[in-house]
């Protein structure tokens, strides 16, 4: 069986700005702590959810660098380094393994794609190149892209090739994925509402955007799929359900950082263009949830 980067719940987390659209170091240090004091099992930098794609080089390295920094070894922290240009992931996740992340979390090349042999050569190239835990990142709804069950058994073979966050929303590809790889490659889910069903089927936790906002609830869902208590699991997974939809009820992050500035955990709900905040509809819906969960 190969290394366990976690088990659990992985909070993708966010990267506020300010108002001038700056990176606000001090509030991403209080999510940080906010995260950790609750419980969650790992912190994902540098993701979709935490903007990546609108950072500068600099930035992005920066921002996993501070984020190392301020986790003071006290949960895993994978850097998301992935890139449509295999070259640049590589030079930027050696870059995040000196900064001294304990994994990195690797999209599907987007726009440009790429076939299944491209996947696997592609990926076995960056994680032979970085020789550090790489979990790859199945979204094809972002990347037009996805990873078949066979080509995660090829990728499997790969030692440095641990685990996979599968969104592609398809359990029966989960399944089969699940079936074919066995204990050669971890299985995350990476999106939210899928936690449950996804665990049932052997994944040992979830990349998740509501734990943002409340991470001891996911920490408490997977921690009861792992122990199997599925009664507990599923309490929770029916309670907070609709929060779970509602936070993708406009393109990720804008909701999840609305619902961090209503909880005064970050100071703005601003999100790089071309994300925008989200209407006056939205925010009413959302605010509606929050006050229901009682969140705020």
């Amino acid at each position: 069986m190969k290394e366990l980067l976690f088990t659990g719940a992985g909070t993708a987390l966010v990267t506020p700005f300010d108002k001038s659209g700056n990176i606000a170091w001090d509030e991403i240090e209080k999510l940080v702590e906010y995260q950790i004091e609750n419980g969650i099992d790992a912190l994902i930098a540098c993701g979709t959810t935490g903007e990546a794609a609108t950072m500068t080089s600099e930035e992005h390295l920066k921002t996993i660098d501070f984020i190392i920094q301020k986790s003071k070894g006290r949960v895993p922290v994978i850097a998301g380094t992935g890139s449509n240009d295999t070259q640049f992931c590589v030079e930027l996740s050696l870059q995040a393994k000196k900064l001294g992340a304990d994994g990195l979390l690797l999209v599907t090349p987007y726009y440009n794609k790429t076939s299944q042999k491209g996947l696997v050569e592609s990926f076995n190239y960056i994680a032979d190149s970085v020789q550090m835990p790489c979990i790859l990142y199945n979204v094809p709804g972002r990347t037009g892209c996805n990873i078949l069950p066979e080509t995660y058994y090829e990728l499997s073979k790969n030692p440095y090739v641990v685990a996979t966050k599968e969104a592609n929303g398809d359990t029966v590809s989960v399944a089969k994925t699940a079936a074919m790889c066995g204990d050669e490659l971890t299985i995350y889910s990476g999106e939210d509402n899928q936690t449950l069903p996804i665990m049932a089927l052997g994944g040992k936790g979830v990349i998740s955007v509501f734990s943002n906002a409340l991470p001891g609830k996911m920490h408490e869902l997977t921690a009861a799929m792992l122990k199997d208590d599925l009664p507990v699991a599923r309490k929770l997974n029916n309670e907070y359900f609709d929060l779970m939809n509602g936070f993708f009820m406009d393109v990720n992050p804008i909701p999840i950082k609305e619902a961090l500035f209503q909880m005064g955990l970050i100071s703005t709900n601003r999100c790089r263009m071309p994300l925008t905040t989200m209407t006056e509809n939205g925010k009413a819906q959302l605010l509606a949830l929050l006050k229901k969960h009682a969140v705020l």
